[in-house]
């Protein structure tokens, strides 16, 4: 996957990359003419709205009519940002073009977006990390968060501070932005107000914390977060000095914002990422490979808060990621690599829900 994608860091956009290289095409449809696989009963009416290239980190707007994304597309080199309509029309590039992008996002009331981005420093796409470490994920230093009008307008410095800033989503009530930072000097979580005021600090436990979201009623957030120890945390500084991280284990977290004390959801050894809350406040849909965790299958992953049990939802052999429900759960929004026409190819789909599981 790719770091906010993945791609990014954000272990969104590092995430990305791991699973675009398990990419092609792997499986057959459970009937002709479906982009749904055996199993995958709680979705229905499922649509590919994206064709080519690498999309990602698809994300609903407040009313759920449109979705903010990231693409490497046509003659880009990295990611730029996009929006469109939920059905996949009416496509037009919101950033620059310059630098790379990552983790972007729709305020509630539509008059703004944030991502990050490096196009203050870089005009074109960023160097790759040194692969000689092993498979590692760059963390730009340039990145910035930016807030911008709806159609990428004006965009403005937020948390502009020294070190990377990234991943980054507004609460549904507006009033506050989530994200996450290196400012500390590890991967932490930050809240601040929508001008960039008032920043405060979330988390502080050695490893990293990041692609946090909020409840829908804006109490909660959950986010996925690496805890090393012994060996594993000395190699994790080592490469953190150095801008870089290697994904491995992650596990879920979730914090109520008035007590401040963080819950662990999952510790199963796998890498689970893209979390996001179902608008009952009582579930959580997420992406794993903790049916396959030596390996790139990633299928999503629905989690009951309370009883820990968990539900799979896709049974795509490639990756399927970066899920969000509609505010009135009624949507589903995912990225995958099925169907692809070419090696690493990532679409983005939608789907109905059904509350009611037929099996």
């Amino acid at each position: 996957m790719r770091a906010c994608r993945k791609r990014s860091l954000a272990l969104g956009a590092a995430l990305l990359v791991l699973l675009y290289a398990a990419g092609a095409e792997s499986g057959g449809s459970d009937k002709a003419g479906a982009l749904t696989f055996a199993g995958e009963t709680r979705l229905a009416n499922v649509r590919q709205i994206t064709f080519g290239g690498e999309n990602a980190e698809a994300y609903f707007s407040h009313d759920g009519s449109e979705l903010i994304f990231q693409s490497t597309r046509d003659q880009l080199q990295c990611d730029a940002i996009f929006r469109m309509r939920a059905d996949g029309s009416e496509v037009r590039q919101l950033s620059s073009g310059r630098g790379v992008t990552t983790c972007a996002f729709i305020a509630p009331d539509n008059r703004s977006i944030i991502y990050a981005s490096t196009h203050r420093v870089h005009d074109a796409c960023p160097p790759k990390p040194d692969y000689s470490h092993g498979y590692v994920w760059p963390l730009y230093p340039e990145y910035d968060i930016y807030a911008a009008g709806p159609e990428g307008e004006n965009p403005v410095a937020l948390a502009d501070s020294p070190g990377y800033d990234a991943e980054a989503v507004y609460s549904p009530r507006g009033d506050r932005i989530v994200f996450t930072s290196l400012r500390s000097g590890d991967l932490e979580l930050y809240l601040m107000q929508p001008d960039g005021s008032a920043v405060e600090q979330l988390t502080d436990a050695p490893g990293y914390d990041g692609g946090a979201f909020f409840s829908l009623d804006g109490d909660w957030i959950v986010w996925r977060a690496s805890r090393p120890s012994g060996g594993a945390l000395e190699e994790y500084r080592s490469l953190l000095a150095e801008g870089l991280i290697r994904p491995g284990q992650l596990d879920l977290y979730i914090m109520n914002l008035k007590e401040r004390k963080p819950i662990r959801l999952t510790d199963n050894g796998a890498a689970n990422f893209g979390p996001y809350w179902h608008p009952d406040g009582k579930h959580i849909i997420f992406s794993s490979n903790l049916h396959n965790p030596d390996g790139r299958n990633f299928d999503l992953f629905l989690i009951d808060i309370d009883s820990r049990d968990i539900e799979r939802i896709t049974h795509y052999d490639g990756f399927d990621g970066f899920p969000m429900f509609s505010h009135d759960g009624r949507k589903l929004v995912f990225a995958s690599n099925r169907f692809g026409k070419v090696r690493g190819e990532t679409n983005v789909f939608i789907a109905d829900w059904l509350h009611d599981n037929p099996e």
